[in-house]
């Protein structure tokens, strides 16, 4: 049976192995294309155990994680996700940060991602104000050697939430792809919501 549960602070680190390995097999395809560790995705979640005010929100099919959503408060977030926000005046401190929606295939298309962004939202609200929600995604040329012919973009989704790309709040984050050697910068794009 699906069940979806948001969880906080000190009772997430039972879920960290389990979130580290899914976030490796989501993240593994295109557009991420990332070639994960274990140890790194371990110590990236911690995070969220220590950061006041932040949730990850996670599906589970009976005891197995299959999918989950992080948010953090954007001043909780490193200096490359909160430099566009001041450059553009923008206080982190109205802004709630969702770092990633994942999911594995087949639990797609059947509202689980809706619920994670609405679970989101609800906890921005019982911790906040917050004038703001962004996210952001990582911009690829149309023409990618490894775009998959199936792969749908996410856009409409955002859109259809609420969510209005910004073109002018960009930044780069850094992996290491699995057709690359070493970690290369990849240019990331926010999305912005009025907060309700």
């Amino acid at each position: 049976m699906l069940t979806i549960q948001r969880v906080t602070g000190i009772s997430l680190d039972t879920y960290i192995p389990d979130l580290a390995r899914l976030r490796i097999e989501i993240f593994r395809d295109y557009p991420y294309l990332y070639d994960g560790d274990l140890d790194y995705e371990a110590k990236y979640l911690q995070t969220y155990i220590q950061a006041p005010h932040s949730v990850i929100v996670i599906a589970f099919d009976d005891n197995q994680v299959v999918g989950d959503a992080t948010a953090i408060p954007l001043r909780h977030e490193t200096p490359e996700v909160i430099k566009p926000f001041l450059e553009h005046g923008f206080q982190p401190d109205q802004v709630f940060y969702v770092g990633e929606l994942v999911l594995q295939k087949p639990y797609r298309g059947q509202g689980i991602g809706v619920t994670f962004l609405g679970e989101i939202e609800a906890h921005a609200r019982q911790v906040g104000p917050f004038t703001w929600l962004t996210l952001c995604a990582v911009e690829r040329p149309l023409q990618h050697p490894l775009r998959s012919k199936d792969y749908v973009p996410l856009d409409n989704f955002w859109k259809h939430r609420g969510y209005i790309k910004h073109p002018e709040l960009q930044t780069t984050f850094s992996w290491k792809e699995i057709s690359e050697s070493a970690p290369s910068p990849k240019p990331m794009t926010f999305w912005l919501k009025v907060a309700q």
